[in-house]
Formats: structure tokens, sequence, C-alpha cells
């Protein structure tokens, strides 16, 4: 589900938790951390309650009144805000036993919403008269509604279909004829969304400009507010509003918010608000709001819901921060994600651009491709060496679940989090479409308690529940020390790393790092494609950090252990599967790089470190290597620092040029993705040479690049039905450029999600359209 986009008449997806009344200045909002997600407005200088006390999981304001669709979807109540008493007073507009809806959605003076099954809209009352539905034959993705009209995203096609009182409908129809949106908002005679590529697009009334976006790089917006004559969007990666139009663009985009974070905005005619990263305040701004009501921004609503609180688990794109407490243990608010996109988002060009002509940087990539590339030749030779001094000289590399291989060795290991002190950390949180970040705060003192789910255990704890850490129990190595199997008192199976025992100082120090920075990372993250911390010891030299169980061991042992190889392992037979496990670590990946304040880069992604759950849900693990980076622009989220990895995942760019980014973690898991595509370890005696040792990337890269996929696919799961051929090419081109030598030249996170959950939707046969190709798709980069 897509994040939703919160304006005066609420957008996509399940609906908003805040609403305003343009025409009586009314705030409302989804009361957080009480038993109901009651709501609760602010009008004329006081709280106004709102009855029945029930819970809500979306709200919707118009001219003079605003609804809110129960939890459930089965029941729609409206208020009016003209009416002022103790409290507001609930019409029923809708209710039924069995049709659920959602994308509730109020214009000046209609009520939509669509129905979660079958995608047809209805709507309700109008100006004086009741508003037209579009009928049963339109099927929606999604819905929303301006000034007289209501538009939505129809599910065949992605194309818009408006419909309503007023001509203007007919016109944003027209204007948006040719476009696939995935996204939709509208204002008062204007409606503006986002393409199936990234692209903001406004179209509709253009008299104050309210058309003329600022910015245009693809998903540089993610939330939108539209009013009578402005636009105004959320930032993703840092939650700050821009806004544009209006008689006087200064009357929104003013000093009061240029360091505001937001969470979600939405608009009246001409005000707008918005929940506050800070705190999960309202705070409204803008010439209707200010000049009519002469009192402080910050409404004093209390805590808001920065999502619905809903039922199922968030299998998808995790938990938001303090959910639990949020919803008052009746529910879960969840990451929104962008799974509807019908088009994978374009990864970078197949050919890297010329060189500037520079001097210093030209010398930098020259000494890059002469130390690395050259030609494959000379990048085998590379990892030769690497291979050989590495594997003798270096620390052995360890994982959470399995013996490392020959292959595997720390290129270095540098501190974990460089300047860390026992300083506590700002705490803060906030959520978006790309790039949200969470609510967290560092440790302060390694005997502090992290969380309040973050279990201290004792020694003697952890000892009677390994059998005194048996050999018997022991289960592999991880960062830095053994790993072994526990049971706890209360029955749960657990993963529990014991720190080397060493008295040498250097190693100490080095547990120590290793031991800080997974349990301060890991006590503060928490999403389904990410190990889960349960607690840690901390007993005069000793440290230890229990873990979730993963009960199906790590990737590398079902790719490359001859004890699983040998046996049938449902990885080794099903490229459904291997895709998924893909887009699992795709998908915990991107949750350190975008959602996490600041940002997280693993360092040392690779198979051994890609664990499965009993479900065969694929987790990213051991953090020991994992570094904060706090820039807010991933072109600036690098840092200078000695490199560190493992022979066979470690970004050259990075290895060379101690120069990390997020893009290094991209490498690691372009390697993953042709480990599972070929079968083959990142290092690998190739049988057909004599040269020694060969890296799966060039192994495997210049085949994809001819066009040649078939010759290094894993002949162990056999020969590939059609829809099969299509996801493995996709995932075969990501995979490609996610090796690129400049990490400029390769995608995102975000990209890459994309672009696996378009090719498991191929091999699940649920996309239309023509069939996709290396030659094809790699067309589209030019």
């Amino acid at each position: 589900m897509k994040k939703k986009k919160k304006n005066a008449v609420s957008g996509l997806g399940s609906g908003s938790t805040i609403a305003v009344t343009y025409v009586t200045a009314t705030v409302c909002g989804i009361i957080a951390g009480e038993p109901t997600q009651r709501i609760q407005c602010y009008q004329n200088g006081q709280n106004v309650p709102v009855l029945p006390n029930s819970s809500y999981q979306a709200i919707s304001g118009g001219r003079s009144f605003f609804c809110g669709l129960r939890n459930g979807g089965l029941s729609l109540h409206c208020w009016d805000t003209a009416l002022t008493n103790s409290s507001f007073q609930p019409k029923r507009l809708y209710y039924s036993k069995s049709t659920q809806l959602t994308d509730l959605t109020v214009g000046d003076a209609q009520v939509c919403a669509r129905e979660v099954n079958s995608g047809i809209a209805r709507c309700w009352r109008g100006n004086g008269y009741e508003f037209p539905s579009p009928g049963e034959a339109f099927r929606f993705r999604s819905i929303t509604s301006g000034s007289g009209f209501s538009c939505g995203i129809l599910k065949v096609n992605y194309r818009v279909w408006c419909w309503g009182q007023r001509e203007i409908a007919g016109e944003i129809h027209k204007l948006f004829e040719n476009l696939s949106m995935s996204s939709l908002v509208a204002g008062e005679s204007h409606v503006c969304g986002l393409t199936t590529n990234g692209a903001l697009i406004c179209k509709g009334n253009n008299d104050s400009g309210q058309l003329n976006v600022i910015f245009s790089s693809t998903y540089e917006f993610s939330g939108l507010a539209l009013g009578a004559n402005f636009t105004c969007a959320v930032r993703p990666r840092n939650g700050m509003v821009v806004c544009w139009g209006g008689t006087n663009r200064f009357e929104f985009d003013s000093d009061m918010i240029k360091d505001v974070s937001f969470e979600s905005i939405v608009a009246g005619l001409d005000f707008v608000c918005g929940i506050t990263t800070k705190n999960l305040s309202m705070f409204c701004w803008g010439p209707g709001w200010s000049g009519r009501l002469n009192l402080p921004s910050d409404l004093p609503l209390g805590v808001v819901l920065p999502g619905p609180c809903v039922e199922d688990s968030c299998s998808n794109c995790g938990t938001y921060p303090n959910s639990e407490a949020l919803c008052h243990g009746s529910g879960s608010i969840c990451y929104s994600c962008q799974t509807e996109m019908p088009l994978a988002v374009p990864l970078p060009p197949l050919k890297s651009p010329p060189l500037s002509p520079q001097g210093g940087e030209r010398n930098t990539k020259e000494l890059l491709a002469f130390l690395i590339v050259g030609s494959i030749g000379s990048f085998v030779g590379l990892c030769t060496i690497l291979y050989c001094l590495w594997s003798r000289l270096l620390k052995r590399n360890v994982e959470n679940s399995a013996q490392p291989t020959s292959s595997e060795a720390y290129v270095d290991v540098a501190p974990p989090i460089p300047g860390f002190s026992e300083a506590a950390f700002r705490s803060f949180s906030s959520k978006r479409q790309n790039s949200r970040t969470l609510r967290r705060s560092h440790r302060s003192g390694s005997s502090t308690k992290i969380t309040d789910k973050t279990q201290s255990f004792s020694l003697s704890e952890l000892a009677a529940a390994t059998n005194n850490f048996s050999k018997d129990n022991q289960i592999g190595a991880g960062s830095f020390g053994v790993v072994y199997k526990g049971q706890l008192t209360d029955g749960q199976d657990v993963a529990i790393k014991r720190g080397e025992t060493s008295t040498k100082m250097k190693k100490f120090q080095d547990k120590e790092s290793a031991f800080d920075s997974e349990l301060v990372l890991l006590s503060r993250l928490h999403h389904k494609h990410l190990v889960g911390l349960i607690g840690f010891c901390e007993e005069n030299d000793e440290r230890l950090l229990v873990y979730e169980y993963m009960s199906n061991g790590s990737l590398h042992d079902h790719l490359h252990d001859k004890r699983n190889t040998e046996k049938s392992s449902s990885i080794l037979n099903s490229w459904k599967i291997r895709i998924k496990i893909a887009l699992d670590a795709a998908r915990g990946i991107e949750y350190l790089h975008n959602y996490a304040v600041p940002p997280i880069i693993h360092r040392d992604i690779k198979s051994s470190n890609i664990l499965l759950d009993s479900k065969w849900n694929a987790r990213v693990s051991d953090f020991g290597l994992s570094l904060l980076i706090g820039s807010e622009s991933e072109e600036s989220t690098s840092t200078i620092i000695k490199a560190a990895g493992t022979v066979g995942y470690i970004d050259p760019e990075y290895y060379v040029l101690n120069v990390l980014t997020t893009k290094s973690d991209v490498y690691g898991l372009g390697v993953v993705m042709l480990e599972l595509l070929t079968g083959k370890r990142a290092v690998f005696q190739n049988g057909e040479a004599e040269s020694g040792p060969i890296g799966v990337v060039e192994f495997a890269k210049p085949r994809i690049a001819a066009g040649e996929i078939w010759k290094v696919l894993d002949y162990r799961v056999g020969e590939p039905e059609v829809n099969e051929i299509e996801a493995l090419e996709l995932m075969a081109l990501t995979a490609m450029h996610c090796v690129s030598l400049e990490g400029k030249d390769r995608p995102c996170m975000a990209d890459i999600v994309a672009n696996l959950e378009k090719a498991l939707a191929f091999h699940e046969g649920n996309l239309d359209g023509g069939r996709f190709s290396v030659t094809s798709y790699s067309a589209s980069f030019e």
C-alpha cells in the first residue's frame, strides 16, 4: 500500500488521520494512545469532542463538515462543524454488515468512498442534491475529491477518470488522459499526483501558478496538500514542506515551517495543517489560519496518530515505532510502501557516462579503473590476490548462523560507530513514502536498558539456556563471537551470540565496539526483514546478545553448503523463493537506508548474513560492522573510513577510495542476487579456467549484458518456465546494475525493491503487458 496523500480531501489509500473544514476553520485528528482511536477537533480556541466515542480509521473534511470511517469500514458518520455545541453530534451516512469501504474522501460538499473488494466508488450529498457516482462499470484503485468533482485511478490501466457537477471534471480528465498515475490528490479546481515513474504532475486551473511544480525530480515529493490556489508537498527525505502558487508563495512556504519536519499534511482552501515529526502534534499556518485566528499555530489536540491502526500484521514494510503504545495495544501502524506500482522504477543507464574533463575527478576515476577494472582480467587478478592474501592474513569473516567459508574473509574491521560516546543522542521520529525516519534514541553507556522491549539477561540465565554454552548448541559465529542455540525458561527458542573471551585489549575493544553497534542499532530497529533483538547481557567482561531464532539457517548454507545442497532444499528447487528472498533482503536494507535516522549502512551484506525464519522469510543480520551516517541526501550520504567487509562482496570503489555510501550495501546485495541466480559462491574456483578463483560478478555480468542469462542460471533449479524467464531477466538486469563499478551508476534501494516486486509479480502472472527482455528493458534506460 502506498503512502497516504493527505489534503483537504483525503487522497490515496485507506484515508487520513487528520482533516480540516475550511469555512469554519476546524482541525480534527484521530487521537493516539487511548483505548479507542477517537476523533477530537479544535475550533475557535478550544478542543471539541466528537461523538460517538468510537474508533475510526480515517477522516476527511470539506466546506463546513467532516466525515469519519469507523474501524472495519462498515459504518460512515459525518459531523456539521457549523453547529457548535459542547460536542459535535454524528449523522450516519452509510452502514453495511458486509461491504467494507476505504478511501474516504470529502470535497467541498460531496462524500465519496471506495468499496474494498470491488473498487466501486460510492458518493453521497452535494450542493443541495445527490452527487453522482461514476457507476459500477468503473473500478478504482484510489479516489480523491475536489470542489464539485471527484477523480480516481482505474484498476485496469492506472488511468484517471473524473466525474461530478462541474466542467472542470471533464477538463482534468482530458488533461490526465494519456498518463498512468500511481497517486492522485485534488484541490478546489486542480489535481496533482505521482506518475507510475515517480514524476509529480499537476493539471487543472493554474490562475495562481498552482500547477507550476518547482522541482521535477523523480520521487522528489510524497505527501501532497492542495487548496484553492496553491499546492504543498512533503519532501520524503527530511519531511520538509515546500509550497507553490497562491497570491504570494510566501504565504505558505514561509519561515514558520522552514525547519519543521512533517509526517503528513492537509489543506483547507487557504491554510495548511500537518502532523509534526517532533511530537506528532498538529501545526497550522497560512493566511486563512493566522489571518482569522490570532492563535498559536501549535494546536493543543495532543498526540495524533500518524497512520491508521490496523489489526493485520505489517507484513511488507514494517511497523511504525511505538506503534503498540500509539494504538494502545489495539493494532499496529504500518509503514506504507509502493507495491501497487505497475512499472518498475527505472535503474541507472547500462553504460557509464563519460568521465569528467576536470583533472581531479578524472585522475580519481582513472586510478579506480587502473586498480580495479581495466578489463575483466585485471579484476579477476585482483580478486585472486585478495582471495589469497585476505583469507590468510586478515580476520576471518563470521556470521550468525553458519561458519565462514574459505572465500569469506574480512578486509578489515573499523570501529562500528565513529565518535560514539556516552552522551545520549536526540530522539525523534518520522514516516516517509520512500525515506521515512524512525523514533529512536541511542544508549548512554552499555549497561543502560535500551528499550522497554529489550530484556536484560543474567549470564547464568543464558548459560542455562545453552547447556552451559555447549559445543552441541553451537550453530555458527557472528561479528564478535560464537552463536549458540538456546531455549529460555518460557520455552522460546533463541540465538545467543557470546563475545570472544580473549583478554587481549585489542580483541576486547573490537568485541565491545561490535557489541555496542549491534545493541544500539537492533534495539531501535523493528522490521520483518531484519533479525530481531530480544535482549542482552553485560557482566564484567562478558558481552552477549539474544536474537530471534532463525530455524532455517542462512541463505549461504542453502546455496553452498554440501550438507544442505545434497538434500531437497526448497530454495534450490524454486525460482520464486529465490526472487522472494532477494526482495525480502532488499526491503530490509531499504529500511536501514531510508527509514532510519541517521541512515544506517550495514557494510557486510552477504548471503551468510541473510537468515531464513520458519516461513522462509529472509532477514538481514549481523550489524557488528554497521555505521550511522547523518546527511539528508543520498548523494552526500558518505563518509571517509577505512574499508571493511568481506572478500567478493565488498564495494570496489569503497575499497580503493575509502569513501563509504549506501551504494556499498547495494553492491553487496547485487552479489547476493547473482548468487541466487547462478548458485555460485561470491568467489569460486572456475572449472573452465586454470588462473585460480573468479568472482561471481566477473562470471555473470558479461553474460547477462549480452542477453545470455541462460548461461549463468543455476542448473539445480531446472529450466525456467515462460513467466519465470521474464522475472529472472528483470532480476538479473537489476543485479547487474547493482554491481556497477561506480556507486553513482548503481540504483538506490527503493529502485531495487520496485524492480524485484515487479519480477515477483511477473513470476506470479499478476501483471499485464508485453514481455520484458534484457534488451528491451536496457533500452528504456538510454
